[in-house]
């Protein structure tokens, strides 16, 4: 694990954007580049980070992160479901086959939390019992574990717009999605979660809940973007869910919320500049997360990062 001292040293050199010239359309998403190149993506993960709907700060290392912990968890997810995942030739990128994505994502939940107006805990206390069409049962407190993960998808909605809500029955009503290809979809994310669920519980974590994006590759279902992720999941520390299920501590994205929105902040007007010193506290979050899921050593690659992307791709492309 790297000090603190070599944190905050490293935040000034956060990775914000890497140009590519001649390597084709550059797509620049909230906290991704992306490059289309023939019947392959190639996606490159910035340290930017977003809440919000906004891109707020960096946070250095966090691309080398995310990108490597995504990499380890489509290698130990193969048997579940194909991925979209060619071969990840620098810390900070992916090559993959571009898929057809389907146009709905998939948010799989193990606890009823979240704040919200679409968040499953919201619903809930509001009085809902059968929201996204799950039936939950009465007297479920904040932060309690369902009695079996659900399933509840959204459509991909329009930045600044919340997403839409979906139930199984309004998916195959619209014809978002084949009803036989659907039940694949459950399948595998289902399974997924499950797994996910087992390996963070072996690092003393809980996976709460987590987003799938799935796609279409050669008329076959796989799972595409990144996924069990600080960015993409929400984890909390075991031990601290025993003694206060309440206030669990979070080792993701949730703890970079939580601070702006202690500053007034809640993703209206001019965001709060984020302390290098609050920058290096999220880094080592995301780090911890890293090493306890995979049981490796985090090994930061060298900077300067984008030269150093831009090499790696001119040997393959």
């Amino acid at each position: 694990m790297l000090t603190h001292q070599e944190l905050l040293q490293a935040v000034p050199h956060a990775l914000t954007g890497v140009d590519v010239p001649g390597l084709g359309e550059k797509i620049t998403g909230k906290v991704r580049d992306m490059y289309r190149h023939g019947e392959e993506i190639i996606l490159i993960t910035t340290d930017r980070v977003s809440a919000f709907d906004r891109v707020l700060g960096a946070i250095p290392f966090k691309g080398q992160v995310l990108n490597q912990l995504s990499a380890w968890w489509f290698e130990q997810t193969r048997d579940i479901v194909a991925n979209h995942v060619r071969r990840v030739p620098d810390p900070n990128v992916t090559i993959a086959r571009a898929a057809e994505p389907l146009p709905v994502e998939v948010i799989v939940r193990g606890y009823i939390t979240g704040v919200t107006d679409t968040s499953l805990w919201t619903l809930y206390a509001r009085g809902e019992r059968t929201p996204y069409g799950i039936l939950l049962p009465d007297g479920l407190r904040k932060n309690d574990r369902l009695p079996a993960p659900v399933i509840t998808p959204t459509t991909k909605a329009a930045r600044g717009e919340h997403d839409e809500r979906l139930t199984r029955t309004e998916i195959l009503a619209r014809g978002l999605v084949a009803p036989d290809l659907w039940v694949k979809v459950e399948r595998a994310a289902l399974g997924l979660f499950a797994r996910g669920q087992k390996i963070a519980a072996r690092a003393g974590l809980i996976l709460v809940d987590t987003k799938y994006e799935f796609g279409l590759l050669d008329g076959e279902l796989t799972l595409i973007d990144e996924f069990h992720t600080p960015d993409s999941s929400r984890f909390w520390t075991a031990d601290s869910y025993e003694k206060n299920p309440a206030a669990p501590e979070n080792f993701d994205k949730e703890f970079l919320r939580t601070w702006f929105a202690a500053q007034g902040y809640r993703g209206e007007g001019s965001p709060p500049v984020m302390p290098a010193d609050f920058a290096a506290q999220v880094a080592a979050r995301y780090i911890t997360a890293y090493e306890k899921l995979t049981g490796q050593t985090f090994i930061p690659a060298p900077q300067p990062a984008a030269e150093r992307i831009a090499a790696a791709l001119e040997r393959i492309v």
